[in-house]
């Protein structure tokens, strides 16, 4: 049997938490476990991960919780992966959603691997909306050339395989914005990948202040330069031209 983990980090999700419950509630499969991990919550969070705790029961879905204060996203992670006892790991943000066939598709490219130099992560195509709106679907490819430069696939639609934890350790809670980047760039051009071409997931996109956007520049940059290798002398032109960009849409947007 094919053990899928899914993880939700949380922290005052009362608005989105109950549609991406139900998005792993109405999947084809039940061959799975979720834990979520909450960061201590004020508002109607932890009433509504009690109030789903026996549907996920109901469909006989292994379900686990804990709840309380972290040092942010990748704490709250690498305290899941301390729970979870699946072999290929997931990441679930908790106002994302999967489509119902999403664990079906990856459980189904598994079955399929080689038992030998296994990939680490499995990806694929993620619709990045706003509500029911679609902005743009977020279908890059792979490859360590580009890899080494920015985040080219989506680390929503992600599965990884525990032994890459294993091998290249836990999430760096230094980081608070880029840590999924780092952690994967650790391997280099080693990183094993496979895609699949379908969409899996809905992102939801988020408003980030211009503070937050400036801190993802420069903890990019040390990612790169740092676990990725990159030399610091392109690692700066890319930090120059990321500014550059989001000055461009920034403007944009208010024409």
């Amino acid at each position: 049997m094919i053990s899928l983990s899914v993880i939700i980090a949380t922290f005052n999700s009362e608005k989105t938490l109950r549609r991406t419950l139900d998005s792993l509630l109405d999947q084809q499969i039940s061959t799975f476990e979720c834990v979520v991990v909450d960061g201590g919550s004020n508002d109607e969070t932890i009433h509504i991960i009690k109030e789903y705790e026996p549907k996920f029961k109901t469909g006989k879905i292994s379900f686990e919780w804990l709840s309380e204060p972290d040092g942010g996203i990748y704490d709250a992670w690498n305290k899941g992966l301390k729970l979870v006892t699946g072999d290929w790991i997931s990441f679930l943000g908790s106002d994302d959603i999967y489509l119902p066939d999403a664990l079906t598709q990856y459980q189904e490219s598994i079955i399929s691997l080689p038992k030998e130099n296994a990939p680490h992560l499995l990806y694929s195509n993620v619709d990045y909306v706003k509500g029911k709106v679609k902005i743009m679907t977020i279908d890059g490819v792979w490859s360590w050339k580009k890899f080494q430069r920015y985040m080219c696939i989506a680390h929503v639609g992600s599965f990884h395989n525990r032994l890459y934890f294993a091998e290249y350790g836990h999430f760096d809670t230094n980081y608070k914005i880029c840590g999924d980047y780092e952690l994967l760039l650790r391997a280099k051009s080693e990183l094993r990948t496979l895609k699949i071409y379908k969409t899996t997931v809905h992102m939801e996109a988020g408003g980030i202040s211009n503070n937050l956007v400036v801190k993802a520049f420069k903890e990019t940059y040390k990612a790169k330069t740092t676990s990725g290798g990159l030399s610091k002398t392109i690692a700066t032109l890319d930090y120059y031209m990321a500014h550059l960009k989001h000055g461009v849409k920034r403007v944009l947007s208010y024409q």
